[in-house]
């Protein structure tokens, strides 16, 4: 599936979405998350690939796993705390979305602390 399918899923459900929510208005709601749901799944399995070859640009340059482990896991909480974040949007509820995606810019903060204290000390051992 390309990017064309998965563009006329999202218009397709958005378009049955907008016809539900005159009828049942959480019956749209409904299908935009399971759109959602499949075009995150989707993604998923595109993201295996790109994992691939990243492990390869890894083991051609000696990057440490540690580094590599850590730009996933970003990568991932990104991903999860963006999908989540819209559909609390979506659903009515932006201060909680909002609030997700506060926790996922902290996260990923945290994350990348131990990754910023070893360039500082990289530095400090060159400029030593």
């Amino acid at each position: 599936m390309s990017i064309i399918a998965v563009a006329a899923v999202g218009i397709v459900a958005v378009l049955l979405a907008v016809q539900m929510k005159g009828v049942k208005g959480e019956y749209g709601t409904y299908i935009s998350i399971a759109a959602g749901m499949f075009i995150f799944f989707y993604g998923l399995q595109k993201l295996e690939s790109v994992l691939r070859v990243i492990e390869e640009i890894q083991t051609a340059i000696k990057m440490n796993n540690i580094y590599f482990s850590t730009m996933i896991k970003m990568v991932g909480v990104t991903y999860i705390g963006e999908f989540a974040s819209a559909i609390c949007k979506d659903s009515g509820c932006s201060f909680l979305g909002n609030q997700i995606e506060i926790f996922g810019k902290l996260s990923i903060l945290a994350l990348s602390a131990p990754v910023v204290l070893a360039l500082l000390d990289t530095l400090e051992m060159f400029l030593g």
